[in-house]
């Protein structure tokens, strides 16, 4: 394992022997070690995994108000946080490799799925995502995404949510699995080959093992 250092924020490259892709991950340093143990026999890869992010900052494509009136209000930040990924994170890492990477894949967990999807309508970078429970329930992200089509067609891209996840009473969290639909519907439109898959469980359920499942989905696809 390798680590850059950009700022507050910190990416860990845990690289591949030989030529292989990559794939970053915007995530919490506590599910790290639970993920790289549920990816162990997945097939060989470059895991560059971010921490000490701001979620309702870095990854909030535009400002919003807390869900609910409650917690911290979402500041819009997710095209700095973009730039320093691109243009800092990804080239420090893809320093430490033995061989450039054979493609570059995005994925995420909640807000840091919602900017992976985010990601590929924004920079060429990525050539695949997956979005684990992401929140497309975002205020406007549809819409956004829909005016945004990606300048270059990823090979493909995997997408799930918890079965549970639209029961609540908030309005706009019970529209997840609804908008989740329909960003997957814009990405089949534009011929992108999308996989969209229902786990059991609410949104906190088996982080870990969904977060891997669509690691696994974009190596093997």
């Amino acid at each position: 394992m390798m680590v850059c250092s950009v700022g507050r924020l910190r990416a860990e490259v845990f690289p591949a022997a030989a030529a292989a892709p990559m794939i970053c991950l915007s995530s919490n340093e506590d599910e790290r070690e639970a993920l790289r143990a549920e990816l162990a026999d997945a097939p060989a890869h470059t895991l560059v995994c971010v921490t000490g992010l701001n979620w309702e900052r870095d990854l909030s494509p535009w400002p919003a108000p807390a869900i609910g009136g409650r917690g911290p209000a979402f500041a819009g930040g997710a095209d700095a946080y973009l730039r320093l990924l691109t243009e800092r994170i990804l080239p420090a890492a893809e320093a430490v490799l033995p061989a450039p990477p054979l493609w570059r894949g995005i994925a995420g967990y909640s807000l840091a799925g919602l900017f992976a999807l985010y990601a590929l309508c924004r920079t060429d970078a990525f050539s695949r995502a997956a979005s684990m429970s992401g929140s497309l329930w975002y205020p406007g992200l549809r819409e956004n995404i829909a005016a945004h089509a990606p300048a270059r067609r990823p090979d493909c891209l995997y997408v799930s949510l918890g079965d549970r996840e639209e029961r609540t009473r908030n309005p706009v969290l019970s529209s997840v699995r609804r908008e989740t639909e329909a960003v997957v519907a814009l990405f089949r439109a534009w011929g992108v080959p999308t996989a969209l898959e229902f786990p059991p469980g609410n949104h906190f359920q088996d982080v870990a093992k969904r977060t891997a499942r669509g690691v696994r989905w974009l190596l093997e696809n």
